[in-house]
């Protein structure tokens, strides 16, 4: 089966002297059946030329954002919405610079960060400044904005050096394409749910209770999980965050609209709870606000438990059921507590004690308990990576 064909490739393509191999990629790319459409960067035409570009790809080429026969069809936007993906290949040191500090000076530029689609770099460059601290920084960050990456080789550089920086072998870039939309495939059979920020639970028309979340590691988790081709659906409580193209987002305010909501939309293969919802609802709800002046007692009365009674239920238990556990105190005896008590398959607990990640923060500790093995912990990363890192596990064990 060729998992490439009539896919549609946004190849930008960078001024190095790797350059020349984008021209072999482009061959690749229109032999297994995608489409490739390029932008060329003013420095690549130095190293090849529009004409052999457009000859290969049979496709306009790209280059000027200030063209105005282009930029009468908004070409920065079109083009990323056109494309399956965004391919940066060769990815030089000065594009890797740009597009970690948000730079947009020219089409090329000016499309990845207009891009709502998956961007991968293939970098290329001498090895001392693949090893410079200032590049390691770039690409770091660069790789917690969600870029991926696609080598470097070690080998033998043009300009008679040898070490780390050489640009993939086109063929070897081809193969990793086509095992990355053969995965997607082979997970569109697998349906998952999640869920994530906090609930309210109405005092009056105007207050409620409340647990702490901004719901951004369940986004993130979600949105890994759709990248990888799980049909995804995010049940969400009230958060800020935008939604997901892809993905479907069922918006929710009480624990009781979650509650319904997650038996709405399920079976699914994989139900990850990461929602902070509130342990406690108000008894007796107030129709009018109550005013500040009348003496207020509150009676509470408990949730019911979205985790427990999914994990416990026979006929409607998804394959994995993983929950989330922040603690303030005693992890790892609390969240092993967890995880027998309400039959997960795992347990994901962070300390929240530590104000510098997890609530509102990009970053977040997390340790992972399973029900038959040992538990790993995963020491401060983007959230965005930590998802990542949790959806190959989840696929690991599907596996």
């Amino acid at each position: 089966m060729d998992f490439l064909k009539d896919k549609k490739i946004l190849l930008i393509i960078c001024g190095g002297i790797a350059a020349y191999k984008s021209l072999e990629l482009i061959r690749l790319f229109r032999k297994s059946g995608a489409t490739v459409k390029t932008i060329l960067t003013n420095n690549a035409k130095k190293f090849i030329t529009p004409l052999s570009v457009a000859s290969l790809s049979q496709e306009k080429v790209y280059s000027d954002l200030f063209d105005h026969n282009n930029e009468a069809e908004m070409d920065h936007i079109s083009l990323s919405r056109w494309s399956d993906l965004i391919l940066i290949a060769p990815a030089t040191a000065n594009t890797i610079s740009k597009l970690s500090n948000g730079l947009a000076d020219d089409l090329a530029s000016t499309v990845v960060l207009a891009s709502d689609k998956n961007i991968f770099l293939v970098p290329a460059m001498n090895v001392r400044m693949w090893e410079h601290d200032s590049n390691k920084k770039n690409v770091k960050k660069l790789q917690e904005f969600g870029y991926q990456l696609i080598g470097p080789e070690i080998g033998d550089m043009a300009c008679g050096e040898f070490g780390e920086g050489k640009m993939s072998e086109p063929i070897n870039i081809i193969n990793y394409f086509i095992k990355y939309f053969k995965n997607i495939k082979k997970h569109y059979k697998y349906k998952a749910l999640v869920t994530a920020g906090p609930t309210h639970e109405y005092i009056d028309p105007v207050r409620y209770v409340t647990n702490k979340s901004s719901g951004k590691q369940g986004y993130e988790i979600a949105k890994s999980l759709s990248k990888n081709g799980f049909d995804t659906t995010l049940i969400s409580g009230p958060t800020n965050l935008d939604p997901i193209k892809g993905i479907n987002i069922i918006n929710v305010n009480s624990a009781k609209e979650m509650f319904d909501a997650t038996l709405n939309n399920l079976p699914v293969d994989v139900a990850i709870f990461s929602a902070a919802v509130a342990d406690w609802k108000i008894k007796n709800f107030n129709n009018k606000k109550i005013k500040k002046s009348n003496n207020i007692n509150l009676t509470l009365e408990k949730n019911i438990d979205i985790l427990s009674h999914v994990s416990k239920h026979n006929s409607l238990r998804p394959k994995m059921v993983i929950g989330f556990a922040a603690e303030t105190d005693n992890l790892i005896e609390n969240s092993k507590k967890k995880l027998n008590d309400k039959n997960c398959d795992w347990i994901i607990a962070n300390d929240v004690s530590d104000t510098s990640i997890g609530f509102e923060s990009d970053f977040n500790e997390v340790t992972i308990f399973y029900k038959n093995k040992k538990f790993e912990k995963i020491s401060k990363i983007k959230k965005s990576l930590l998802s990542d890192n949790i959806v190959e596990r989840i696929i690991s064990e599907l596996n």
